[in-house]
Parts: C-alpha cells; structure tokens; sequence
C-alpha cells in the first residue's frame, strides 16, 4: 500500500519517515517530495508498506498525530490524477 504523508517538516528526512512507519511493520520505500529548481521538500511524501494490514495499522496510529514539531496528515494515496500539459511557449 502506498500512504500518502503530508504536513511533513522541511528538515524532515526520509530516513526519519522509514524509522517512524517501521515501528508498524516492514517499509518498502520513501520518498519526499522536493522542488526541482530548489531541490527543498515540498512538505509531503510517501511511504510504501507491503502488509497492507500493517499499512492500515499505521495510517490510524500516526494520523493527526505530531511528528519533528508538525501534525501529520497521513491516508492511503490515491492515483495521481492527469493534468494538462502547460505550454509556456505561446507568446502573442
């Protein structure tokens, strides 16, 4: 199951996520979600667990709850949704 945390501290790291998700069971993979140009977090990211019931498990405990000085914001990510492609290059 793929979880979507947001909310999340700028200093935060994704070795501190692994750390907090893990004590629910085995993490699969992290990932913060940085700025291209700046290369600073974005203040979410995701977590993938493979227990799905370990997922859940940790979801309902971490949700509202506060981690680095922040109130975390934690549910099953959805599917991210198509956006239209932007074209800067129209110039009138």
């Amino acid at each position: 199951m793929q979880i979507y945390v947001g909310n999340i501290s700028y200093s935060t790291t994704e070795e501190g996520l692994e750390n907090l998700f893990g004590q629910y069971g085995e993490v699969e993979s992290v990932k913060i979600i940085t700025d291209r140009e700046t290369g600073r977090a974005k203040g979410f990211g995701f977590v993938t667990m493979n227990d799905d019931t370990a997922a859940q498990q940790a979801i309902d405990s971490l949700n509202e709850k506060e981690f680095e000085g922040r109130t975390l914001r934690i549910n099953e990510a959805r599917p991210r949704e198509e956006r239209p492609k932007r074209n800067f290059n129209n110039r009138f």
